[in-house]
C-alpha cells in the first residue's frame, strides 16, 4: 500500500505542476510560421508565454479542434494546446497586439515563469531511479526477513535470538514445572556450574559444553529451557532452529557465527535453540555432484562453533527434539552435546503433579479427586493434561455451572481421546444391534481373562469415527509378559468373534481392533522372539539407508503363518469364552441397547465379581471405594473402538 500511496503522490504533484486544464490534453509542437497561421485564422483561445525558454503554448478553440490536431474533442481533452520557439519577446508581443486589433485573437495573453518546469523536469529525469532504488531497498529488506531494525539487506546474516538478560521477562522456574525430577535435576546443575563454577573447576571437573532435551511431543522440553532462563543468573539465548534457515546461501552458517560471538561477548550464558533437527539434521552421505546445501553448511558452521579450534569458555547450549534419531552423529558426540536429558512421558506420580499445578487457576469442586484424574489418564503428557483441565472449565462453562465438577473432567477425558459425541448420527436398529452385541463381547471376555485390562465403561454412543467403545483402566507396566499380549490380543477380537457368533455374519466394524491385533502379532514374533517356530530372535533395523528385509523370504512365510495361528487360537479362544458366557453376554447387550452406556458395577451384577483383581482395581477399592468405577475413563491403549 506504501508504494500506491507513493504513487498517487507523484501523481497529484505532477497535476499541480502542469496545471489541472492541462492534464490529459493532447499537444503538439508547430513551426513558428504555422503558430501565426493559427492566431491569423482564430484558432488560439489563449496564449502563455514563457520568457525564459522563448517558447509559448496556444490553446486551441473547441471549434477548431479538428482543423488542427485532425481529430475530434474525444481524443484530444478538453485544452489542447500546440507549443512552438519564438526568437524575440517583443516581436511576438507586437504580433500578438496586432492580432487583437484585427479580431482575430480575442484570448488573453499570459506570462509564466521557469521555476515549475524545473522541478517537474528535475522529477521526470530523476523520478524512475529513485523508484528503482527504494524498490530494491524494498526487495531486500523483505528476503531478509526485515522490517526493523534487525533486519534488512545489510543485517541478513546477523542473529535472530532473543536474549533474556538474568532471567528478565520471563517468570517461570523450576516449582512451575510439575514432575520430571530426573530432567530437572539435571538443568539445574546446568544453572549451577554457571552461578558457581569454582565449586566444580576446583576438583578437576569442567563444564559441560551441552545439554540435548530429547523426548514426545508435549513433555515439557520447551517448559524446562523457560525454567532455565527464568532461575539463571546469566544472559539467556533464545531461537528457533529454523531462524537459521534462509533463502540466501552462507546466511544460515553467517548467523551461527554471530549468535556464538554475542554469547560469547556475554559469557557465561546460555544458548538454547529450540527444534534442533531444523539443522542438525544427519548430513547426506552421497551430496549432490556440484551441489550446495545450505543446510549442511549451516550444520558444520555450528560443529565448528561448538567445539573447534575456538574457544567457547563459559557458553552452555541447551537444545530441544522430540526426533533424536535424525540428528547427525557428529552433533551428539561428547564435547558438543555431552548430556542427552530424557523427558519421557509422566508417570502416575508425575502425571498427579501435573495436575495440581494446572488445576491451580481453576475452581474446581469438592468431588474432584486428583488422584482418580491421574489414574484415568495413562500415557497422557503434560500438555494433554493441560488441554484436560481447560476441556473441563469449558464444558462447566457451557453447563453454567459456578465450579468444574468430576464428571467435567471424565468428560473432557471422553471428549479428548473418543471425539464429540454423535448423539444424532443415523443408524438402523440392526446396526446398533450389531454394535451392541460387538462391544458387549469385548466387554465380556476382558472380565473373564486373567491379565485384560480391568473394564471401567461400555458404550454405544458414537464418538468421532468410532461407533462404540469400551474404555479400560490400563496397569503401567515396564515390561509385558506374553500371556498379558495374548490376553489382550483375545479381549480385543471378542468384539468379531460375537458378531460371528450372535448375528451370523461380520462386518467392517471391527477393522480398528483386527488392524491393532495384526500389528501387536507381527510385532510379538518378528521383534520379541515370542514364536514357536522363531524363538529369541529379533528382526528389528533401524539403517534408514538399508531397503531390504533384514530376513529371508522363507522366514517371511514362517512370520506370516505363526502370525496367523497366533491370531486364530485366540479368536477360538474368544468364541468359547462368550460361548461359555452366552446368558450374560446377551444381557449386557440388551442394557446396552436400553442404556446406551454401562459402568463396571452393571457388568459385576450380570456375571458376578470379576476372578482376578488387578493392582489399579485395589487402589481403586481402597482409596476410593470402588466410586472410580462408576466413572468413564478413556486411554489410547485401553479403548475398543467399533469404527471404519
Amino acid at each position: 500500500m506504501s508504494w500506491i500511496y507513493m504513487l498517487v503522490l507523484f501523481g497529484l504533484i505532477a497535476m499541480y505542476l502542469l496545471g489541472g486544464d492541462a492534464v490529459g490534453s493532447a499537444s503538439k509542437k508547430v513551426s513558428y510560421d504555422d503558430f501565426k497561421t493559427f492566431v491569423k485564422k482564430g484558432y488560439a483561445s489563449k496564449i502563455v508565454i514563457n520568457k525564459d525558454e522563448s517558447t509559448l503554448k496556444m490553446y486551441v478553440n473547441q471549434k477548431n479542434i479538428r482543423d488542427v490536431f485532425k481529430t475530434g474533442a474525444k481524443n484530444t481533452g478538453n485544452n489542447p494546446y500546440v507549443t512552438t520557439e519564438f526568437g524575440s519577446v517583443d516581436k511576438i508581443e507586437s504580433f500578438i497586439e496586432a492580432e487583437k486589433k484585427s479580431g482575430k485573437f480575442k484570448g488573453e495573453l499570459n506570462y509564466e515563469n521557469k521555476r515549475g518546469n524545473d522541478l517537474f523536469n528535475i522529477l521526470l529525469s530523476f523520478g524512475p531511479i529513485l523508484l528503482l532504488f527504494f524498490l530494491w531497498i524494498y526487495l531486500m529488506r523483505r528476503m531478509g526477513g526485515g522490517g526493523g531494525a534487525s533486519g534488512g539487506v545489510f543485517n541478513v546474516g546477523k542473529s535472530k535470538a532473543k536474549m533474556y538478560e538474568k532471567g528478565a521477562d520471563i517468570n517461570i522456574t523450576f516449582k512451575d514445572v510439575a514432575g520430571q525430577a530426573g530432567a530437572k535435576q539435571e538443568v539445574q546443575e546446568i544453572v549451577e556450574f554457571l552461578k558457581n563454577p569454582k565449586k566444580y573447576t576446583d576438583l578437576g571437573g569442567k563444564i559441560p559444553k551441552g545439554a540435548l532435551l530429547v523426548g514426545p511431543p508435549g513433555t515439557g522440553k520447551t517448559l524446562l529451557a523457560k525454567a532455565v532462563a527464568g532461575e539463571a543468573g546469566v544472559p539467556f539465548f533464545s531461537m528457533s532452529g529454523s531462524d537459521f534457515v534462509e533463502m540466501f546461501v552462507g546466511v544460515g552458517a553467517s548467523r551461527v557465527r554471530d549468535l556464538f560471538r554475542q554469547a560469547k561477548e556475554k559469557s557465561p550464558c546460555i544458548i538454547f535453540i529450540d527444534e534442533i533437527d531444523a539443522v542438525g539434521r544427519a548430513r547426506s552421505k552421497n551430496p549432490a555432484m556440484g551441489g550446495n546445501d545450505e543446510r549442511e553448511n549451516t550444520l558444520n558452521a555450528l560443529l565448528t562453533e561448538m567445539d573447534g579450534f575456538g574457544t567457547n569458555s563459559g557458553v552452555i547450549i541447551l537444545a530441544a527434539t522430540n526426533r533424536a534419531d535424525m540428528l547427525d552423529s557428529a552433533l551428539l558426540r561428547a564435547g558438543r552435546f555431552d548430556r542427552q536429558i530424557n523427558v519421557d512421558l509422566p508417570d502416575l506420580n508425575e502425571r498427579k503433579e501435573i495436575f495440581e499445578v494446572h488445576l491451580k487457576p481453576v475452581k474446581i469442586d469438592e468431588s474432584v479427586d486428583v488422584d482418580m484424574l491421574a489414574r484415568q489418564t495413562p500415557g497422557f503428557s503434560g500438555a494433554d493434561i493441560a488441554n484436560v483441565c481447560n476441556e473441563a472449565a469449558l464444558i462447566a462453562a457451557r453447563h453454567d455451572k459456578s465450579h468444574v465438577g468430576k464428571q467435567d473432567f471424565l468428560d473432557a477425558v471422553d471428549r479428548i481421546i473418543g471425539g464429540l459425541e454423535k448423539k444424532t448420527k443415523v443408524m438402523t436398529e440392526g446396526e446398533r444391534r450389531t454394535i451392541a452385541l460387538h462391544e458387549a463381547g469385548h466387554a465380556t471376555i476382558s472380565w473373564f481373562l486373567e491379565h485384560a485390562n480391568p473394564l471401567v465403561k461400555v458404550s454405544i454412543v458414537p464418538r468421532g469415527r468410532a461407533l462404540g467403545a469400551a474404555w479400560y483402566m490400563p496397569e503401567e507396566r515396564q515390561i509385558t509378559t506374553k500371556e498379558e499380549m495374548l490376553d489382550e490380543m483375545c479381549a480385543t477380537l471378542g468384539g468379531r468373534a460375537a458378531e460371528e457368533l450372535f448375528t451370523g455374519h461380520i462386518s467392517t466394524g471391527a477393522m480398528n481392533d483386527l488392524e491393532r491385533v495384526t500389528k501387536s502379532a507381527y510385532g510379538m514374533i518378528a521383534y520379541a522372539g515370542m514364536s514357536d517356530k522363531l524363538p529369541n530372535i529379533c528382526y528389528y533395523n533401524n539403517n534408514e539407508y538399508n531397503f531390504q528385509k533384514p530376513y529371508s523370504e522363507t522366514t517371511a512365510k514362517i512370520m506370516d503363518d505363526e502370525v496367523l495361528k497366533m491370531i486364530n487360537e485366540q479368536y477360538e479362544r474368544a468364541k468359547k469364552l462368550l460361548l461359555d458366557h452366552k446368558d450374560g453376554h446377551n444381557k449386557l447387550a440388551e442394557q446396552l441397547l436400553e442404556r446406551e452406556v454401562i459402568f463396571a458395577e452393571d457388568v459385576e451384577k450380570i456375571f458376578g465379581k470379576r476372578p482376578w483383581v488387578s493392582r489399579s482395581e485395589e487402589i481403586m477399592e481402597n482409596e476410593n471405594g470402588g466410586a472410580a468405577s462408576e466413572s468413564s475413563t478413556e486411554n489410547e491403549t485401553g479403548t475398543k473402538a467399533n469404527g471404519v
